[in-house]
């Protein structure tokens, strides 16, 4: 009978996909573990983009400063993935509401990537350090309710 529910609800060919899921999923790590691999990997986000910054002022540093400072937010913006997975987090990347800010920040960790090593433009490539930066301010402010509002009041209250 539980079969025949199933079926019925089209559960059954979830089976698999849910399995999928799962594994991909964090849930099938412990509260603390994922915690734990959260602060490790956000840490090593901003160690990385701390880095980038100091190595900026070495001759030709330009390039560590764009490859540790974009390596830096991929590891801080992976490290959201420990607390709520993976899949959740592709999901709610992709939400109507941080649609725009999500692919302005893919779009500019793959430009500043370009700016150094294929078009040789360094200050292009600071332009793109930058955009990176505002881009995941404003992507990591979608998550707080009413922040990008309050943002945007005080944005538009400065300049009047």
């Amino acid at each position: 009978m539980d079969k025949l529910r199933r079926v019925l609800s089209g559960q059954e060919e979830n089976e698999e996909l849910g399995l999928t899921t799962q594994i991909l999923d964090a849930s099938s790590l412990s509260y603390s573990t994922r915690v734990k691999w959260f602060v490790i990997c956000f840490a090593g986000g901003i160690l990385c983009s701390i880095l980038g910054s100091a190595l900026l002022f070495l001759p030709n540093g330009i390039k560590l400063f764009a490859v540790f400072y974009t390596l830096g937010n991929v590891a801080a913006l992976a490290s959201t993935c420990f607390l709520m997975g993976p899949l959740k987090q592709l999901k709610r990347m992709f939400e109507p509401t941080r649609l725009i800010a999500t692919i302005v920040m893919l779009l500019c960790l793959v430009l500043t990537l370009c700016a150094v090593f294929w078009w040789h433009k360094k200050g292009l490539a600071i332009i793109f350090c930058i955009l990176q930066f505002l881009a995941m301010t404003w992507y990591s402010i979608s998550y707080i309710p009413f922040a990008r509002d309050a943002v945007m009041k005080c944005f538009t209250t400065c300049l009047s």
